[in-house]
């Protein structure tokens, strides 16, 4: 369990506040039907290994998830609980693309980013380049994984 090793010896050092992107990361993503979200298929090695990290002390976990629109923030909410309900309701962060005036979801990502406030080291694991690359641009103090770091 690399990554795990990781954030646990990370954490020893600063309090970690970890973003966990949904859609790719934790639930499969099929472009091809990408509106079902409570009928996404779990990626059961992500979220095994997340939810051994949300056990550590020095670690606060959320997901940071972009939703189309307002009802599938339900239907997100509906696959956490059935697959993920370790990380807790009021750190769910899924922000609806409708009410952000035409902002890209790494947008989106990056203004909730740089108003977050905390004295933790901010990580982020996405399966999404852009965003990734993105937020390296505007954000750079964040530590920042590609989803695949998930897989040993």
């Amino acid at each position: 369990m690399h990554f795990y090793n990781m954030i646990e010896n990370l954490s020893k050092i600063q309090p970690i506040t970890l973003f966990v992107d949904m859609d790719g990361v934790i639930a499969s993503y099929d472009f091809g039907k990408k509106y079902d979200f409570d009928k996404k298929r779990p990626l059961f090695h992500h979220i095994e290994v997340l939810e051994k990290i949300s056990h550590l002390e020095h670690v606060e976990l959320y997901i940071l998830s972009i939703s189309p629109k307002e009802e599938h923030i339900k239907e997100k909410q509906y696959w956490l609980d059935q697959y993920a309900s370790f990380f807790k309701d009021e750190n769910r962060i899924i922000l609806d693309k409708t009410k952000c005036s035409g902002l890209s979801s790494k947008e989106m990502k990056g203004e909730f980013l740089k108003q977050f406030q905390t004295e933790n080291q901010i990580v982020v694991i996405d399966d999404d380049n852009a965003v990734l690359k993105y937020l390296h641009h505007i954000l750079p103090d964040i530590l920042l994984y590609q989803d695949s770091e998930l897989v040993d």
